[in-house]
């Protein structure tokens, strides 16, 4: 019995207590799914569900009198053995041992998508992240958003969203004409600019422009600055996406800022929101008021000498998505944009959206590597690509990952690179590389799942494993909705405990002449359930399910 399948027995018992009068409710008071958890000491059962406390204020009685009414007809679903009240009204619920083990061949069949649900059905999401500006390689300050960033999006599609994952290149600005520059000046053998960028990967992109224009030395510098800029900026792009494959990273939609200002997007987004009520003209500026949706201050969007600022591209961004038909909107940002989130929230306001609903802000807090050296080509940063060759995108991946975004972090290169269960993306890497191996195994002693006996599933190291790898869709689902894959990578850690005390326990394989049986060949259901679910988990980390370590 999986923790859906119990969810929806429960609506049912609680549908039929109604229509026969037992509980003071109203049919479309009742809903379809009720939420089931696994109760902290599972001496209280295996399942355990709150909604005698939720629902009996709505019904008129005291939530014990709601639970009694309630457990008598929970008694009676096929594969519960036990339902006791506790407390001032929980219901725990003990599942016997045939519904209990059924859930091995459930994953089986769901393959892939076990662990996969509809609680974000309908949501359109706009999600942006990394966003680094192309004037340089990608580093330790981008890792974090980038692995974190796509686990997320995964996460939210798992829980059935419809997710855009989206790039916003800063390609418009004074930085990109001082990187232009600083190209200029290495083809040309000048010191770098002020405020230019310096680095062996400047010369690098300099002879890639040559490469592509080899008469680019003999054009003024006027003539050359525009040319050298499109050049750099296409070779840099190109770098920052192949670092982002690198990382397993995909990104649905590269968006330019530069496009928004050559298609008058800025103009459009200051006329809506003047339409809007919320611009105001001062001292020969455009303002936003943004200080009517909380921010601590009004925006300028247009100068006085007619200069557009990042905020005016901001809200004509933010509308680009609006447009686009992004009912939510989710900026991940550095742990220096704070300021960013009330004028994010501000913009959207003021555009009509509810910013409590249509813009979501989650903020990073920054990450460091024990050990780590700065880049050869870049001089001055720890670059993204170097760190993946030293210690692995699962590694890495897997780290960031496992902690919440808000929470500072510094990565210790020593305990990534063991191969020991000291070192957490190998534990659970190497839980599913064992499976594969103990399948390998039973396959070459004549196990096969060509039978399932799911009540020979009873020894106390199967109903735990059974009942984390029940667990796994609630994670998923919470993942989701709270924006924090790593509830999912320390789930993975716990199932990788439980599978790796079930494989000390019961074999799969016969030893030695013993002949198979239905208890090997249903111990090899579970075995494989087991390696379903660390895959699936995995992968919603971007992580790879190695068949062999």
């Amino acid at each position: 019995m999986t923790p859906e399948e119990l969810s929806l027995a429960i609506s049912a018992c609680l549908k039929d207590a109604v229509a026969a009068g037992e509980i003071g409710l109203s049919a479309s008071a009742v809903p379809a799914e009720v939420r089931v958890e696994r109760p902290k000491n599972r001496d209280h059962g295996d399942w355990a569900t709150n909604i005698a406390l939720q629902l009996s204020k709505q019904a008129g009685t005291n939530p014990r009198e709601f639970a009694t009414i309630l457990s008598a007809r929970l008694k009676t679903i096929n594969g519960v053995s036990a339902v006791d009240i506790a407390g001032p009204g929980f219901l725990n619920i003990t599942v016997d041992a045939a519904a209990a083990g059924a859930l091995a061949k459930a994953i089986v069949e769901a393959g892939p998508e076990y662990g996969t649900n509809t609680a974000l059905a309908g949501h359109t999401v706009n999600m942006e992240f990394v966003s680094a500006n192309p004037t340089g390689p990608l580093h330790i300050g981008h890792t974090r958003w980038a692995a974190l960033g796509d686990a997320i999006a995964r996460v939210l599609r798992a829980s059935g969203a419809e997710v855009t994952a989206e790039y916003y290149i800063n390609d418009a600005g004074t930085q990109m004409n001082t990187f232009a520059q600083s190209v200029y000046n290495r083809l040309h053998g000048l010191p770098v600019p002020d405020g230019g960028y310096p680095g062996q990967y400047i010369a690098d992109l300099g002879h890639e422009v040559l490469s592509e224009h080899p008469d680019i030395r003999e054009l003024t510098e006027v003539a050359a600055i525009p040319v050298i800029r499109a050049a750099a900026y296409e070779a840099q792009m190109k770098d920052i996406q192949a670092t982002l494959a690198d990382f397993g990273v995909e990104f649905d939609v590269f968006f330019s800022e530069q496009e928004l200002h050559d298609a008058g997007a800025i103009e459009s987004a200051v006329a809506r929101l003047r339409e809007q009520g919320h611009v105001f003209d001062d001292g020969g500026a455009v303002w936003l008021r943004t200080t009517d949706f909380g921010d601590d201050k009004d925006r300028v969007m247009i100068r006085a000498n007619g200069e557009p600022t990042y905020f005016a591209a901001d809200a004509a961004y933010y509308l680009s998505k609006k447009d686009r038909g992004f009912t939510e909107k989710i900026y991940l940002l550095g742990a220096d944009h704070h300021g960013y989130i009330n004028r994010l929230k501000a913009i959207a306001a003021a555009a009509g959206d509810d910013p409590e609903v249509n813009i979501e802000v989650l903020i990073g807090q920054l990450v460091s590597v024990n050990g780590a050296k700065l880049s050869k080509r870049a001089g001055n940063i720890i670059e993204l690509k170097d760190l993946i060759d030293w210690l692995g995108k699962d590694a890495v991946r897997y780290s960031l990952a496992r902690f919440p975004a808000d929470s500072p972090l510094t990565l210790d290169p020593d305990l990534l690179k063991k191969h020991s269960n000291e070192n957490p993306v190998f534990y659970v890497q190497y839980a599913h590389a064992r499976t594969r191996g103990a399948a390998r195994n039973a396959v070459a002693a004549g196990v096969d799942r060509s039978a399932f006996e799911a009540s020979l599933l009873d020894h106390a190291t199967e109903n735990e494993l059974l009942s984390y790898l029940g667990s796994y869709p609630s994670i998923v689902a919470k993942a989701a909705e709270l924006r924090e894959p790593h509830r999912i990578a320390r789930h993975l850690e716990v199932i990788a405990g439980a599978y790796h005390r079930w494989y000390d326990a019961c074999r799969i394989a016969p030893m030695g002449d013993e002949p198979v049986t239905d208890v090997n060949r249903t111990r090899l259901w579970l075995n494989d359930a087991t390696s379903q679910v660390l895959a699936n988990g995995l992968d919603l980390l971007g992580v790879s399910a190695p068949e062999r370590m």
